[in-house]
């Protein structure tokens, strides 16, 4: 067939790698571009993967800080021939954003909102931008982004326009591509241009003008034209066809939408530069429907129907989940809302007013209540229930992988989709289907309304014979879901996983048209080569596979959730994600501050991954002597968030530790380890003297020497030693009350013993109104923290083995121990059992330790004194990820107090803010959340934070406020205390005058 224009040879087989010289590619990025260029083994491992099976190890990375840089960096990486990939938040699940490329990452600084035009109801964007920022940014217009993926609080819009992402809220406003109006792209070979809908006008005027842009439009309009009846026969007429290329925007008698066609192109044909977009108005009150049924299936029939009344969202979570989620002890109060059924729907409704949004939901109940099979319902129109019940569903990710009891899950088949009206006949075989493999583990779940399917199945991707069942299943699983009519992807994208798999999906002549559109944008296959079009196998670059040998060396923690096994423990990072959420919870507060990969929880995960080798190209290859590793860890301020916010219960602190540990094994270590590692043990020596002590540690000059010794941070004041330690107080002073109650054991924590004695004051006031007869050890005791933090596990081995030895007579008694300070008690409810995993009193230790809210909570009779104020709390991060914060909540609720918990973290953390190097990032972790809502409490308000640490950090940042602990001011209460404005100039005298930061500048 001869044509009228002369098209490139399609992209069929990847070319060889041209010989590349990274030094001078590094070299010429770093003298040519304005941004960070990184070639270290540190940043090349920690983006040689993404949330996917898959693993490349980069060429290098390059975190443009304009729009004009990544251009100029890929005018570079043309020059030498190299491959480029864009990265946004790096959640992709079937390897699109792993390459052997120079990685492009837009997240850190191409993140602006550049324009927002609200009665066109459009915005511009940067690539680098999260949705949840975007909306945040909008909500002032009333206007949002509508597309919602799961990952909506940490995946870009540059991520969401490459995979063509969609989300529940697809339901009501289509995919992403259905929400692009333009896009400014650029090719591989430097060409910048705007693109979108292209009417004939338009069409005559771009080849009118000639050149590049102009062969681009002619060739692509060539080759729909010529392949249109194949396209039209082989694209799924469904909501949720995500595979291949977008050709259907392009098809004679449309729009020719370019920019539409260009979303779902995984960085494979162009970059996107900036992106114009649709807005919808954001619905202002939602309603939530849940329906439960006999089985997935049953309820996967019940879908149209329900569609018909035009729900938000229409989603469809199986038994199997339900009950990952419980063994897992995710979401309880939420699943105990879920109605009777062996598999739920979830339907929501927006609208403009709470009634309209009801009168929607209960137009569906009524319909449903009449019929054969009315499924068992319940219904909620409470945001902060309906939050918690989304909650389980966008779960599913974390709560299906690593499943206690269960082989491990991964994707790979995670996102088909079929015409909805045949969803419920498509899981009943594909149910039979992973049963036939020995599948039959996996959980279902998904965007039900258009038919999309998410699951997690356990395939078996260390072994041969585990690899080949996994292809065998895929290649009979894309078989079935072509025969429903469907597509391979429906949200997440083809990459790697499903490339190669799309000839079944499309057939000869339509992949023909995608390798000629290829050749069109990138015909040298430069951009994201091996993705979608001339893939590479399935099999190939497997994050694990038969050649993965890593170590498992010996450790010191027991990692029991582990099977003792630190290398099964680095396993649990999934790359999903969450730890680059800007705000909600702890999880990363290091990220936030800095925004880099390699100082989140997930890219210290990937480094340690690395670590341990296993791979021939390996990026780390000093294990625990890795200054990488270290470097990553530096930053780290082992707060635990991720222990508690991270789905798979990853626990950055106790690796940091192991780390550390075998790292300076038989070496000097950092002035600081020493300074304020062995804490405890100046703390002793300074009630010796503590006026002695204050006095050097404040006097010009010798403080300056003692910090620049001790690799204390200059800027930072040292806390002042009490006169008496509140242990020798309560020792002259003696037992008091009846202790009708009984005995508990008030643990003096360094920190209160030492710095804060009044305290544990309050304490003993509290506890003995309480009825408790109080004791304290009877020597100088540590939970071990200060070594445990700074990796000094023998030490803090010893330390710990001392203090349950001399407590073990009183846990052998079932006698509570109460912990004031939060790190310190979550050593003993947590990192204790880590290191003496089989002694029974060590378990006691942590089965018997309380807070103060706990213990006070659980005393039948009493009651808190009343209070009747407004509070602002500081939850301590070991408080939030491993003791609680509820019981602290209601307790306080009982005593009349309005809360308003601060998210975030501190940024002090123990030693890490006095550490030198560490107060920018340390400071900033501050300004997230804590130091703002500080700034703006009112006089009267109450500043709550048990932690020694947060109440430090609010203290030295100089706003005018001081922090109190629970204890203090219920004794004040109890007392009768006046409080006043500023509460705490009149409760509780700390050592020493208030201090703040020194000159930073």
């Amino acid at each position: 067939m001869s044509r009228s224009v002369s098209l490139p040879a399609p992209v069929t087989t990847r070319p060889d790698q041209p010989y590349i010289r990274l030094r001078d590619l590094e070299h010429d990025l770093a003298a040519r571009v304005d941004g960070e260029v990184r070639f270290d083994p540190g940043s090349r491992g920690a983006y040689s993967t993404d949330g996917s099976n898959y693993r490349q190890v980069p060429l290098g990375v390059v975190v443009p800080r304009t729009l004009d840089a990544a251009v100029e960096a890929i005018a570079v990486c043309r020059e030498h021939r190299a491959p480029v990939t864009s990265r946004g938040g790096g959640t992709s699940l079937a390897g699109q954003t792993c390459n052997a490329a120079v990685v492009i990452d837009w997240s850190k600084y191409c993140d602006h909102l550049v324009s927002v035009d609200a009665a066109a109801r459009t915005c511009v964007v940067e690539p680098g931008i999260v949705l949840d920022v975007l909306n945040e940014k909008l909500a002032g217009t009333g206007l949002m982004f509508g597309p919602r993926p799961s990952t909506h609080s940490q995946c870009t819009l540059g991520g969401m326009i490459g995979n063509n992402s969609c989300g529940s809220t697809a339901q009501a406003y289509g995919k992403t591509a259905d929400n692009v109006s333009r896009l400014e792209i650029l090719t591989y070979d430097g060409v910048r241009m705007w693109v979108g809908a292209t009417d004939e006008q338009e069409y005559a005027r771009i080849l009118a003008a000639g050149g590049r842009d102009a062969r681009i439009y002619r060739e692509l309009r060539e080759i729909v034209d010529t392949h249109a009846e194949q396209i039209r026969r082989r694209f799924p007429d469904i909501p949720r066809r995500v595979s291949g290329y977008n050709l259907d925007q392009l098809l004679p008698g449309g729009a020719f939408h370019l920019a539409r066609a260009l979303v779902g192109s995984e960085g494979t044909l162009v970059t996107v530069l900036r992106a114009e977009l649709r807005l919808v108005p954001a619905p202002k009150a939602e309603s939530l429907v849940l329906l439960g049924y006999h089985d997935i299936a049953a309820a996967a029939d019940a879908v149209p129907p329900i569609a018909d009344h035009h729900p938000l969202q229409l989603e469809g979570v199986d038994d199997r989940l339900v009950s990952f989620e419980r063994r897992k002890g995710m979401h309880p109060g939420a699943l105990a809302k879920l109605p009777e059924g062996g598999g739920w729907l979830m339907v929501s409704f927006g609208a403009d007013s709470q009634r309209e949004a009801d009168d929607r939901a209960r137009a569906l109940t009524d319909a449903l209540n009449g019929t054969e099979h009315a499924p068992h319902i319940a219904f909620f129109d409470d945001e902060k229930t309906e939050k918690h019940l989304w909650e389980v569903r966008e779960s599913g990710l974390g709560a299906t992988a690593r499943v206690p009891g269960m082989r491990e899950t991964w994707e790979g088949w995670e996102d088909s989709a079929v015409p909805p009206e045949r969803l419920g006949d498509y899981l009943r075989d594909l149910r039979a289907l992973f049963e036939e493999f020995d599948y039959g583990d996996a959980a279902l779940y998904g965007h039900f309304g258009q038919g999309c399917v998410h699951t997690r199945i356990p395939f078996d991707l260390l072994t041969a014979d585990g690899i080949a069942s996994f292809l065998a299943f895929l290649e009979r699983a894309s078989d079935l879901v072509i025969a429903y009519g469907g597509s391979l992807s429906g949200e997440h994208g083809d990459g790697q996983s499903r490339g190669r798999l799309l000839p079944k999906m499309f057939g000869a002549d339509v992949m023909t048209a995608f390798e000629q559109v290829k050749a069109v944008f990138d015909p040298a296959d430069r951009m994201n080569p091996g993705k979608i079009v001339a893939p590479y196998r399935i099999e190939e670059n497997l994050r694990l596979g038969t050649g993965w040998t890593p170590a498992d060396p010996s450790v010191h923690f027991g990692y029991p959730d582990d099977e003792g096994s630190f290398q099964r423990a680095l396993m649990r990072c999934v790359g999903v994600g969450q730890c680059r959420r800007h705000s909600g919870g702890v999880m990363c507060p290091s990220y936030r501050a800095t925004g880099e990969e390699e100082h989140s929880t997930r890219g210290r995960a990937r480094l340690l991954f690395e670590m341990l080798g296993g791979h021939a190209d390996s990026t780390v290859r000093d294990g625990w002597r890795s200054a990488a590793v270290r470097d990553a860890l530096d930053l780290c301020l082992a707060c635990k968030g991720c222990k508690h916010d991270c789905p798979m219960d990853v626990d950055m602190a106790t690796y940091k530790a192991e780390f550390l540990s075998h790292h300076y094994a038989g070496r000097p270590r950092p002035a600081a380890h020493y300074a304020m590692g062995w804490l405890p043990l100046w703390a002793r020596l300074a009630a010796l003297t503590p006026r002695t002590v204050n006095a050097l540690t404040h006097a010009p000059g010798v403080a300056g020497l003692a910090k620049r010794l001790g690799g204390i941070e200059a800027a930072r004041p040292v806390p002042y030693f009490a006169g008496m330690r509140f242990t020798d107080w309560y020792r002259s002073r003696g037992p008091r009350g009846d202790g009708g109650r009984g005995p508990v054991l008030l643990w003096p924590d360094t920190f209160t013993d030492n710095l804060s004695p009044q305290i544990g004051h309050a304490a003993v006031e509290v506890l003995e109104a309480a009825g408790y007869r109080v004791l304290i050890p009877p020597r100088t005791l540590c939970c071990g923290l200060t070594w445990i933090s700074t990796g000094q596990l023998g030490v803090a081995r010893r330390v710990l083995r001392r203090t349950v030895r001399t407590l073990a007579p009183l846990l052998r008694r079932g006698i509570p121990i109460v912990g004031l300070e939060p790190s310190c008690a979550a050593v003993f409810r947590d990192d204790a059992a880590g290191l003496f995993p089989h002694d029974r009193d060590v378990a006691r230790l942590g089965e018997q330790t309380r807070t103060l809210a706990e213990l006070l909570a659980g005393t039948d009779g009493w009651q808190p004194p009343r209070i009747d104020r407004t509070a602002l709390s500081q939850p301590h991060c070991h408080q939030h990820a491993v003791l609680g914060y509820d019981t602290d909540r209601d307790l306080l609720a009982r005593a009349g107090i309005h809360l308003e918990a601060v998210g975030g973290c501190c940024g002090l953390a123990g030693d890490f803010g006095f550490t030198a190097g560490h107060l920018k990032v340390s400071m900033a972790c501050a300004e997230q959340e804590l130091l703002p809502a500080v700034r703006a409490a009112d006089p009267d308000t109450l500043i709550l934070a048990d932690g020694f640490s947060c109440r430090t950090q609010i203290e030295q940042a100089g706003v005018g406020r001081q922090a109190l602990h629970l204890a203090e001011i219920l004794a004040a209460a109890q007392r009768g205390d006046n409080l006043g404005a500023y509460p705490e100039r009149r409760i509780g005298r700390r050592p020493g005058p208030l201090q703040t930061l020194h000159d930073r500048s």
